[in-house]
């Protein structure tokens, strides 16, 4: 292997460890420290690659929002079907239930009022927003963006609460699809379905 590859090799490792550490422990609390022995190298080889934990967050927001299975994130224009509008859901659904780091990741990101959220919102969501506020319409598009992303990403971000409140296990096909048409369903008012 080359020296390039193992370098890129390490990086990733570096990136998937430290989406890791701030889903599961929030940036604040979040640790390089913790980030390197997550990923299993040095603390020096973390600040190798990344020059601050803002730059590591930020390759790590990236990777959130457009790692190799992010498709599910992008709704059809203002032009498309209904069906297509419902299949675009269902996708939204299904990534989260794959990717429930998602949320957490936006949840973490989205209630602090700081650099950080700013960017995120820059570079990542807004384009998304208004593609979405075209579709849905401005008056009601910060309403119904956020009930989508709560009602397609929460239960798959508390997973194990639902599961011990409602004995639902959410890594059935089942259960998804049943979430999918569920949001699906209710989404479908705002696509003039």
């Amino acid at each position: 292997m080359l020296r390039s590859e193992q370098r890129e090799q390490t990086r990733e490792r570096i990136v998937e460890a430290a989406v890791d550490a701030f889903v599961q422990n929030g940036y604040e609390a979040a640790s390089t420290r913790d980030i390197a022995a997550r990923a299993g190298v040095t603390q020096g080889l973390v600040t190798y690659h990344f020059d601050s934990k803002a730059t590591l967050w930020r390759a790590a927001a990236d990777q959130v929002f457009t790692g190799p299975s992010t498709p599910g994130l992008d709704l059809p224009g203002t032009d498309s079907s209904p069906a297509a509008r419902r299949a675009a859901v269902r996708e939204f659904v299904r990534f989260n239930a794959a990717h429930p780091a998602f949320f957490r990741f936006l949840f973490d990101a989205g209630r602090s009022d700081d650099d950080r959220m700013v960017w995120l919102v820059e570079t990542h969501i807004a384009d998304r927003f208004t593609q979405f506020s075209d579709l849905v319409g401005a008056d009601v598009a910060p309403h119904a963006w956020y009930a989508l992303v709560g009602a397609a990403s929460l239960l798959f971000a508390v997973a194990p609460e639902v599961e011990a409140l409602t004995g639902l296990d959410l890594s059935t096909e089942a259960a998804i699809d049943r979430h999918s048409d569920f949001v699906a369903d209710l989404f479908a008012a705002f696509y003039g379905a």
